[in-house]
């Protein structure tokens, strides 16, 4: 009696990448890529749909980044295995990752031998991290950013004014004053819309 083959879904929001990382994983004997999701979103649904056991996950999606659909998995599924697949080597991504649940952490780019083979060693319970984001990651440190810094900064990705952002957030001006004020000094930026750009560059948002 053969086992069964492990169960993936597979979520990345770009189809020609989606495609191709789904046939390099299915010309493996004991991989079998069951649902593949474009959006952030489905992910979710689509891994209690499908009865999956890895979910690989893209960071960049519409709808939820990959580090939320992984929160969200882990709270929802705690024992499926999620690895994380970026093309941006930003240091806060793997922290937040790691935070959210998952067990492995890898650039798209890494050959396909390697991300079958992390696949393998998730479901056995260990962790996988590529060692160039690893090191940067350690050398970055911790996020200085307090949740409501970070609220208040990706607002100001989106263009709010500091009044927009009051009402959307529900605060005074004089406290997004004080918010932005910290960010900026945190991040060692001249201005709102520098600390936005290194926080995100750094995967801090």
């Amino acid at each position: 009696m053969t086992s069964r083959p492990i169960r993936i879904l597979l979520a990345e929001d770009q189809s020609m990448v989606r495609e191709a990382l789904a046939a390099l994983l299915g010309l493996e004997p004991d991989i079998e890529v069951r649902v593949q999701v474009a959006r952030g979103d489905e992910v979710l649904a689509a891994a209690r749909a499908h009865d999956v056991n890895v979910a690989l996950l893209d960071i960049e999606m519409p709808g939820m980044t990959g580090i939320e659909a992984a929160a969200a998995l882990h709270a929802e599924l705690p024992a499926l295995r999620i690895v994380i697949l970026t093309t941006f080597g930003r240091p806060g991504y793997l922290r937040g990752a790691m935070e959210a649940g998952a067990s492995a952490f890898l650039v798209k780019d890494a050959p396909a031998a390697q991300l079958a083979a992390a696949v393998r060693k998730v479901l056995q319970g260990e962790r996988v991290i590529d060692p160039t984001l690893a090191a940067a990651a350690l050398a970055e440190g911790a996020n200085p950013l307090t949740d409501r810094e970070r609220e208040v900064l990706r607002e100001v990705e989106n263009g709010a004014t500091n009044a927009e952002l009051a009402a959307r957030l529900h605060l005074s001006q004089g406290t997004v004053r004080n918010y932005l004020s910290t960010a900026i000094q945190k991040l060692a930026a001249r201005n709102r819309a520098e600390a936005a750009s290194t926080a995100r560059a750094k995967g801090w948002l």
